[in-house]
């Protein structure tokens, strides 16, 4: 399941959001300017603009003027950053990630990491299909130790290939203390970077934010 737009979309609106915002405050900026002018020329000569109207004129002037200004420093440095952070991500491809996100499986046995509260006396671990119908619940030792999930059913029947959802409920003397979401390991295959925003593609298609990222192997 995609999480983010596609790259060439992504741009696409990236550019487009960009272009709309410098529009609006150049246009904002021009009407700002036309309007003093205007004002400047038809005032009364027998009761001019006062002083302390038109300093806080100008005042509000200079402000638009430099919000422009900051608006293309704050644009040039999210570009620069985003570029800078896809080059030192780029050897992330081919690894594992280590990230709490649904999980494709194709037959092959998802490794899950389920990090419990160290004082949970029970674990459970909850399945959920794509639709978010409960499959099966199956209980885990105390620990954080990776558990490998083989998509079978009680009977042995291996589960439809697709995308599952994992919980964790811990227990401590018969209560619920924790619901959380385990960590599973995915490949990457591609590092990108959508609406500024550095973007790891996993083997499966699906796109995720790097900050997602909890470790690699």
């Amino acid at each position: 399941m995609d999480v983010l737009t596609p790259t060439g979309l992504g741009a696409t609106a990236t550019n487009a959001a960009s272009a709309a915002t410098e529009s609006a405050i150049g246009a904002d900026f021009e009407t700002f300017l036309v309007m003093l002018t205007a004002q400047m020329k038809n005032q009364d000569p027998l009761n001019p603009l006062d002083s302390q109207d038109f300093a806080t004129q100008l005042a509000t002037f200079s402000g638009v003027e430099q919000q422009v200004k900051t608006n293309d420093l704050l644009a040039a440095f999210t570009s620069q950053f985003a570029t800078s952070n896809l080059g030192e991500m780029a050897g992330w491809v081919g690894m594992q990630a280590r990230m709490a996100i649904p999980a494709e499986f194709n037959g092959t046995p998802v490794e899950i990491v389920p990090n419990p509260p160290v004082f949970a006396d029970r674990v459970e671990l909850v399945v959920w299909d794509s639709r978010g119908t409960e499959l099966q619940r199956v209980t885990l030792p105390p620990g954080d130790d990776p558990f490998q999930w083989a998509g079978v059913d009680a009977a042995g029947q291996p589960f439809p290939d697709g995308e599952y959802s994992f919980g964790i409920v811990s227990y401590a003397g018969g209560e619920v203390i924790d619901e959380a979401t385990p960590e599973i390991f995915a490949e990457i295959s591609e590092v990108r970077t959508i609406n500024g925003q550095a973007i790891v593609a996993l083997e499966s298609g699906a796109l995720y934010p790097a900050t997602l990222v909890r470790g690699l192997r």
